[in-house]
């Protein structure tokens, strides 16, 4: 909901790769590689590196649980996402919510909180028209790229939020607000917490803090939240304690949170996630209770 702009990033090691040019030798007759060609050599080989490691990354999770994937427990997590995005763990009511809530990020929006401000609904809106260009939000497409990145509303009013409503009726954009939620947030965590060793409970600690910070590798973002949290403490995939990386991880989130809108309600932290990590509730089991913004909430 209260994001920074969004860069997106697969859950896959980043391999920095290196350009070289080989020199002339003393002899004349001693071929010389054309730069281009080293170039294309160099990310051809970065390329197939990353696709192996991918690979060997995609068979550690097949061999292990479902985790937050599994369809129980992926549905027990939009529900608690949902009672901090929308104040309601009935999260299918929450297609055509849409408010502008003076945070900065324009408007918010759908069933995940997406932003005019910070991309994720704009790339939301051109998907969705790719595959249905006729639809009511299309026409609001170059005013959504005019503000993407601020907090205006210039070009989209009166009639961005009657549209967005009007279109949340249709099970097209229905799906295609699931679909976008699961590209951009709920995979990327889940696999990313599955190789840092992390089970039901820290797996959806990635995910809520996908939501909430972006998927952005600057501070304040998910992943760079993520390195901070793993200068305090080893992940499990690093022979670290599960409890101890997720303490850290949550302070490190909850320190982001308040020095971005020092005072915010760290509900979805404090009263929570820490909550069920105190109880050891690590593999996310219900019954769940748990305080957010004041109420109190409980799934038997």
């Amino acid at each position: 909901m209260k994001r920074a702009g969004v860069l997106l990033l697969a859950a896959v090691p980043v391999i920095a790769t290196g350009v070289y040019f080989v020199m002339p030798t003393d002899s004349a007759d001693a071929p010389v590689a054309p730069p281009a060609a080293s170039a294309q050599s160099s990310r051809q080989d970065a390329k197939s590196r990353a696709e192996q490691e991918r690979e060997a990354d995609d068979a550690l999770i097949a061999d292990l649980p479902p985790g937050l994937a599994d369809p129980a427990k992926k549905e027990l997590a939009q529900q608690l996402v949902s009672s901090a995005e929308n104040s309601t763990t009935e999260w299918r009511t929450s297609y055509g919510t849409i408010d502008d809530l003076g945070d900065g990020c324009g408007y918010t929006a759908g069933i995940i909180g997406f932003c005019t401000a910070t991309h994720d609904l704009l790339t939301l809106v051109e998907r969705y028209t790719k595959a249905h260009p006729d639809n009511g939000l299309a026409t609001y497409l170059p005013a959504l790229r005019e503000v993407d990145g601020t907090d205006s509303h210039e070009g989209l009013d009166p009639g961005f939020t009657a549209a967005w409503q009007a279109e949340a009726e249709r099970p097209e954009f229905r799906k295609a607000q699931e679909e976008e939620r699961d590209r951009v947030y709920f995979e990327p965590a889940v696999r990313l917490a599955k190789l840092d060793g992390l089970g039901t409970l820290g797996q959806f600690v990635y995910f809520d803090a996908m939501v909430f910070h972006g998927p952005d590798t600057d501070a304040d973002g998910f992943y760079g939240l993520r390195e901070r949290a793993m200068e305090k403490a080893k992940t499990p995939a690093r022979a670290g304690s599960e409890k101890a990386y997720l303490k850290a991880f949550l302070d490190v989130r909850r320190e982001a949170m308040l020095a971005k809108r020092p005072g915010i309600d760290t509900s979805r932290v404090d009263t929570a996630q820490r909550r069920w990590l105190r109880e050891g509730n690590l593999d996310l089991d219900v019954p769940l209770v748990w305080e957010m913004y004041g109420d109190t909430y409980r799934l038997p």
